[in-house]
């Protein structure tokens, strides 16, 4: 068993339910936001819209996972039982579609996610295991991320994205599903390996193609097996049944909770104001609550795989 700092094991306890799994609502669209947002809408009308959101949820939610554009409201004003993680990256991703790199905003770091009381750093990293010296350039860019984090106090939650290499395979084809098992997998292995705290893992088969639950148990208990580190299912805007199956099957095979958006909420963006805060109070808290109850009952805890500070008269100068 790991031992992590005293920061590191407070971002975890905040962000956490009650026997240490995770319930952690995810808002840190940005572009995909933008998109499902009706066409001329303000800057702040979608940040109001997302406060709103976030506020209804959070009272349910372990965590709230936000962005730094349009989130500083709903993180201002979120429940205060609920623990914050922020994104660290830039929205997207440099390069070609076949070959992507990280991207940062030039003026938020760490430093700046610790200064606004988060409680974890989260970074998106769109990573396969094939590309060789992009693959390990990105592991070192992860490296970093992590140091940086840790020297704050703070957890990371690293999300892993798989891509095609093939320009003429999507991701959302037959033929990359086909692939896809092997590639989360792999990535699980290699980038747990760098010490994220927490992996945020897409499920490694696509519903729209695979639909055998004891093939999806067997590929969750082997992401599971393949890092020594927690790991979180998120939902990548599938429908909310299919997410609810996914993340039951994901924490009776070891996942330590989920961290979802767009399965819980998505249908409230498009709605009228009436609408929406009715859609929240019955329908998405009604999910929400169902999800927690997934976590509660089958989740893996973290404190199995994560260690306490040992105590002693001078256990500053050592557990820092």
């Amino acid at each position: 068993m790991q031992t992590i700092s005293p920061g590191r094991w407070r971002g975890l306890r905040q962000t956490s339910l009650d026997g240490d799994v995770f319930a952690i609502l995810a808002f840190d669209q940005r572009g995909t936001y933008r998109k499902m947002l009706p066409e001329g809408a303000s800057y702040e009308r979608a940040a109001e819209v997302k406060a709103e959101i976030v506020a209804a949820l959070s009272i349910r939610a372990s965590a709230v996972l936000l962005d730094n554009e349009y989130g500083l409201p709903s993180a201002l004003t979120l429940a205060r039982s609920s623990g914050l993680l922020m994104a660290l990256e830039k929205s997207g991703y440099s390069g070609d579609a076949t070959y992507r790199r990280i991207e940062f905003l030039p003026d938020w770091n760490v430093g700046d996610i610790r200064a606004m009381g988060a409680s974890a750093v989260k970074l998106l990293a769109y990573y396969h295991p094939e590309t060789g010296a992009l693959a390990e350039e990105i592991e070192g860019v992860i490296a970093g991320v992590i140091r940086d984090s840790h020297a704050q106090g703070l957890p990371v939650f690293l999300e892993p994205l798989c891509y095609s290499l093939d320009a003429a395979v999507s991701k959302e084809s037959a033929a990359f599903a086909e692939l896809r098992p092997p590639v989360v997998i792999e990535t699980a292995r290699r980038l747990g390996a760098l010490g994220p705290d927490v992996l945020k893992m897409e499920f490694p088969y696509d519903a729209a193609y695979h639909h055998n639950h004891d093939e999806w148990r067997a590929a969750c208990e082997a992401i599971s097996a393949a890092s020594d580190v927690p790991w979180v299912l998120l939902s990548a805007g599938v429908d909310f049944a299919t997410f609810a199956d996914q993340a039951r099957i994901a924490c009776q095979a070891g996942a330590s909770g989920w961290l979802a958006g767009r399965a819980i909420w998505k249908e409230a963006v498009t709605m009228g104001d009436a609408d929406r805060s009715r859609f929240l109070q019955t329908t998405a808290l009604d999910r929400m609550q169902r999800l927690v109850e997934v976590s509660q009952q089958y989740g893996r805890p973290w404190t199995q795989l994560y260690g306490m500070p040992a105590n002693s008269p001078t256990w500053y100068k050592s557990a820092l």
